[in-house]
């Protein structure tokens, strides 16, 4: 039974060593949706950059990676939310609040996940017939961020009203605290002020909330007044760079 178990072990393994990196054809024009709520609606831009059609279908969650479009129950309606583009075409996804049952928070930014789940269609031709071959469907996950009107300040100016503190237990690590309506995305950090941020530390920290970020590659806990060098994801995708101390 072990040598059966070892052997179809192998087998997969080589499959799968065997099998070519998978990339999505369909492109999604962007890595986030700001939903700015004046507005009423936001377009979010697709391409097939394949040689071939692919169907696509379109939802939106609330953070479970194992959501369905028939399990979804959100405030927003993507239209179409299931089509079929042509091979070098563009498709334009219309996302509109619909409100529903209830109104999303006045006073800060809500958190939802667009999915865009790309399937190839089934190939054909005389090379393919009565052959076994691997097929993937693709999802893509983009946050989306509902934002309210009239919210204060910039959320570009966000990041920089962090403040963060030595977080007392087991192992280095920072409490990061976000005074501010609007969601901030830590794409890497480091402590000094010539140091480089590290994609190692990074994480999301909510409006008004608490983040518990371990810095793996310290022994201890950082001292108050080490400088803190952070990277941002701004709502057009681009790296920010930001400086901070650690608070005492």
């Amino acid at each position: 039974m072990n040598i059966l178990t070892r052997a179809f072990g192998t087998a997969v393994v080589a499959l799968c060593l065997a099998i070519p990196a998978v990339h999505a054809s369909v492109v999604i024009g962007g890595t986030r949706v700001v939903f700015p709520a004046q507005q009423g609606e936001v377009t979010v831009r697709l391409s097939n950059e394949s040689d071939h059609p692919a169907l696509v279908e379109a939802w939106i969650d609330t953070g479970n990676p194992n959501s369905t479009p028939d399990s979804v129950s959100t405030p927003f309606l993507i239209t179409p939310p299931l089509f079929r583009m042509e091979q070098h075409k563009d498709q334009s996804l219309r996302i509109l609040y619909t409100q529903g049952s209830q109104p999303l928070p006045a006073d800060r930014e809500s958190l939802f996940w667009l999915n865009v789940l790309e399937i190839p269609p089934k190939p054909t031709g005389p090379q393919y017939s009565g052959r076994n071959y691997l097929q993937f469907a693709i999802r893509s996950r983009l946050k989306l961020f509902y934002r309210p009107a009239n919210l204060p300040d910039d959320a570009l100016k966000a990041p920089d009203k962090l403040t963060f503190k030595a977080a007392a237990g087991q192992g280095a690590a920072l409490e990061v605290h976000n005074p501010t309506p609007y969601y901030v995305t830590i794409s890497n950090l480091s402590l000094g002020a010539d140091s480089k941020p590290s994609a190692e530390t990074s994480g999301m920290v909510a409006p008004f909330g608490d983040l518990h970020l371990p810095l793996k590659d310290l022994a201890q806990v950082p001292s108050a007044g080490t400088p803190v060098v952070f990277n941002t994801i701004n709502d057009y995708g681009a790296a920010d760079t930001h400086k901070g101390i650690v608070a005492p």
